[in-house]
């Protein structure tokens, strides 16, 4: 698996997590589904991505969207 797929396995988990959590614990959660958009909307127009650098330092290979 690739840094880009990857990400985007990781952030769709995140918002589906997360808004299981604010349907069935507390709907502050869904705070966290908006971090989790804001950051993957600002990483298709910088190309920049937190998970994607900590993924690259690990070793995972790269992929087409975040080098």
């Amino acid at each position: 698996m690739n840094i880009d797929r990857f990400v985007f396995a990781f952030a769709g988990s995140a918002i589906l997590l997360s808004l299981l959590l604010a349907h069935f614990h507390n709907p502050y959660w869904l705070w966290f589904t908006a971090f989790v958009g804001a950051n993957l909307l600002q990483s298709a127009f910088t190309g920049f991505c937190p998970l994607a650098k900590v993924l690259k330092k690990v070793g995972f290979k790269a992929g087409n969207a975040f080098n």
